[in-house]
Order: structure tokens, then sequence, then C-alpha cells
């Protein structure tokens, strides 16, 4: 059964509104030499910024930069990953004034730098692992994903995890995040939450997420899905990350028509045909 549905949000990140029925295109930017699915293609600071003017054109309206890999792996430490970040954010704000910039961090320190360098959103995919994250995006007037990762430590993978219901556990814990922020000072139309596909989860229980998504949407928070090219797609499908594009074009599909509101993705190209697809579909619905 659905949970009840609750007003709602409009979602305000920089200039910008999305108000419930729009959606948002976040493209994914690495300056990682080891992320799972380009490998390190946009780990030089020129590539990277290059990948922001290409996302851009191509229609994202967010873009989302990130300078570890999520998964296990070499040692990022804080300083490395604001050397990262900062001046690829500092160089995107300048060439794109009025892009909504995303950085993808669990640590408070890289917050603030960021901040310093013209972010507007962070991108907390470790479920509130630093709980100062909150108060530096309250601080700085930014916004915050409140994700679910299964009470994972940041870049370590699920052993086994269970879940006695998934949904009602990932709804609990980004409905309580996102109340935590807005005590910390978050302004509440400044915030998302994620439900994190494939973080500190099974394949079952990415896909059942996806399948009762509407229970995430009832909340009221604005929805962020980040599926592009993730390990439940190829683990159901049988295919390897190179070859997830048709599966992940059809979950933003899914996720559209089920109320997402924002699309963390590779193919920004891809996801916009999907969506607009989506929106006609429910234009000729409500006709």
């Amino acid at each position: 059964m659905l949970a009840r549905v609750t007003m709602q949000r409009t979602l305000r990140l920089r200039e910008r509104a999305w108000p419930p029925g729009s959606f948002a295109l976040m493209a994914v930017i690495n300056r990682t030499p080891d992320s799972f699915f380009d490998q390190g293609a946009t780990f030089a600071f020129g590539d990277a910024l290059a990948s922001a003017d290409r996302a851009v054109a191509a229609g994202a309206d967010i873009v989302d930069i990130g300078g570890v890999k999520a998964g296990p792996g070499d040692e990022v430490s804080e300083a490395v990953e604001i050397e990262r970040v900062a001046g690829l954010v500092a160089a995107v704000r300048q060439r794109h004034p009025n892009l909504v910039i995303s950085v993808d961090t669990w640590r408070a320190a890289v917050g603030e730098a960021v901040a310093e360098a013209g972010a507007d959103l962070l991108n907390d995919a470790w479920g509130g692992a630093d709980r100062r994250l909150a108060e530096v995006a309250a601080s700085r007037g930014l916004g915050l994903v409140c994700s679910h990762a299964g009470g994972l430590t940041p870049r370590t993978g699920p052993h086994r995890p269970g879940y006695d219901d998934v949904v009602r556990d990932v709804v609990a814990h980004v409905t309580a995040e996102a109340e935590r922020a807005v005590a910390a000072g978050v302004e509440p139309d400044r915030l998302l939450i994620d439900p994190a596909h494939d973080f500190g989860k099974t394949t079952w229980h990415s896909l059942e997420l996806t399948r009762r998504q509407e229970e995430l949407t009832a909340t009221g928070w604005p929805l962020l899905v980040a599926v592009s090219n993730k390990d439940f797609i190829g683990e159901t499908l049988g295919l390897p990350a190179s070859q997830r594009c048709e599966g992940t074009t059809a979950t933003v599909a899914i996720c559209g028509w089920l109320g997402a509101r924002v699309f963390r993705v590779h193919d920004v190209r891809a996801a916009r045909v999907a969506l607009d697809t989506v929106r006609w579909a429910r234009s000729a619905e409500d006709a």
C-alpha cells in the first residue's frame, strides 16, 4: 500500500526552480582516475571541464562533480579531494554562471571548500556519514541530498545486506535525514532525497525500490535517482557497465513516470529524450 501523499515541494537551487511534475538532468563529471564507468576519462582537469561544457550543451540542468570513486579503491584524503574538485567548480562557475553545480562528497571540509568555489548543492551519497555536512549546507545556503546507504562506511561495499522491508527502511532514513537538515538550518526547498540504488543494497533491493518508488515520492520531498549504468541494471540484464545504456534509459523513464524529479546520468541526451517522452505521455493522459 502506498504511503499517504503529502504536498509536493518545489525544488529551488541557485536561480532555478523545479515544481512537481518537472524534471532536472544532473550530468556526472568524475575527476577520478578509477571511476567504475568511464575509467578515468575525465580525470584530467581539461577533460573534466570539456565534459562539463558538453553536458551543458546536451541540456544538463545540473553538473555533479566528484573527486572520489564511490567504491573501494586507493585512499583519497580530504586535501586531495579538495584539490580535484574545488578548482573545477570555480572554472565551471566562471564558464556557466547560471548552471547549478553539485559536488558529490560526504565530507564537511570538502563542502566548505566547494561552497567557496561556487557550488550550489552537496550530494551526499553516504547517508549522513559526516554529520557536519548538513551544517555546512545550512551556513552556506546550499542544497543537500539526503540518501540511504544502509549504514555503510563511505567507500565500502555491502556484505549480505538485509531489510525487513527495504523501501520502508529507506523512507524512514531519508525523511529523518531531511528533517535533521531542516533543523540544522537548511532551507526545505533546497533538499532532495535519494534511495541510493546499489549502496548497501542487493540487486533485488534496488529493483524493489524502483518498482515501489511512489512510496518515496509520496513523502513530498523531491526525489533524486542515480541509476545510470548501475550494477543492479547490469546484473539484471547480464551486461557490463559499457553496455547498460538502454537499460539505464528504460529505468530513467520508469522513475520519471513514477515521480522522480532529478536524474543523475552519464548520457544526458538519452535521458532527455526518455523524459520528454514521459512528459508527452503524461500530457496525453491528462488531456
